[in-house]
């Protein structure tokens, strides 16, 4: 794996995490009830949840390397053809992020808990690291050194985004609410998976 590669992944998955999902909407949902206080928790539950999927996917895309050169290349194929998919659906989306304060009692346990359940056990977030990570896989390089640094790349960005999002939420509600705002932040990311699939393609990488 080179430099060139990991910079790739890590800027297509700092993009990929900062457009909105059902865990984006479930951080923002506990800061605008429970305050900047459940920022961490939740940072701290959907990056467990994303370390379950990723784990769980991650012995998929082994096995099927393990099982077929050729296999391995049509799972990239579809891949990117996944990725083109989600850029499409995302630059039709709307703006705004609907997402209801929760007010009730919540302990930090609780809140971690309920991140790492929608985080964990949404099968999209399984499939999409099954389309995605073998993007970046070098066969003829050491792939399971190769996963532990992109996994390990993506937990991160995926705690710091969570972070991020918990702590806006409760700093800055205007922005996230604003239509506008969110639907310029769909558009170009869906511009850029959908670059990013025919690049892929392009590119010879599949």
């Amino acid at each position: 794996m080179t430099p060139t590669t990991w910079l790739a992944f890590a800027a297509a998955s700092g993009v990929l995490l900062v457009i909105p999902g059902p865990t984006i909407l479930l951080v923002v949902s506990y800061a605008l009830g429970q305050g900047w206080r459940a920022a961490l928790p939740m940072a701290v539950g959907v990056a467990l949840g994303d370390f379950t999927a990723m784990t769980l996917s991650m012995l998929g895309v082994g096995a099927i390397l393990s099982a077929s050169a050729g296999l391995f290349t049509a799972l990239k194929w579809a891949g990117a053809a996944y990725l083109i998919w989600l850029g499409v659906k995302l630059w039709r989306a709307g703006g705004g992020l609907d997402a209801a304060p929760k007010t009730g009692a919540a302990s930090p346990l609780r809140m971690i808990a309920h991140a790492w359940l929608v985080t964990a056990l949404n099968p999209k977030s399984i499939t999409f690291f099954v389309a995605f990570l073998p993007q970046f896989l070098d066969r003829a390089g050491d792939v399971p050194r190769q996963m532990l640094i992109f996994g390990t790349t993506f937990l991160v960005l995926a705690f710091a985004n969570a972070l991020g999002y918990g702590f806006a939420a409760s700093r800055a509600r205007g922005v996230l609410s604003n239509a506008r705002a969110m639907g310029v932040v769909n558009k170009v990311g869906g511009g850029l998976l959908i670059g990013a699939g025919v690049a892929t393609v392009a590119a010879g990488r599949v």
